[in-house]
């Protein structure tokens, strides 16, 4: 069955497109499996104000201009 494959968000295809492991991110922001997992997953999920700037303080890392907005829908 094609297209089962969940759609990516802006965070998961992010990642796919710079070959991040999402327990990479995990590992890095201090954030839970689930909460990477739903994040990189899906565009329903609303993180919060601290989880955001956990993420984002990763994204730099690989991406000094990222910004949140880029990401999420803020």
């Amino acid at each position: 069955m094609s297209g089962s494959r969940k759609k990516r968000s802006k965070l998961g295809k992010f990642l796919d497109r710079h070959k991040i492991d999402q327990e990479w991110l995990v590992r890095q922001s201090g954030l839970g499996r689930n909460t990477i997992g739903d994040l990189a997953n899906s565009n329903d999920r609303s993180p919060t104000t601290r989880t955001i700037q956990k993420i984002m303080k990763v994204i730099r890392k690989i991406d000094p201009n990222a910004k949140a907005d880029d990401f999420f829908d803020i």
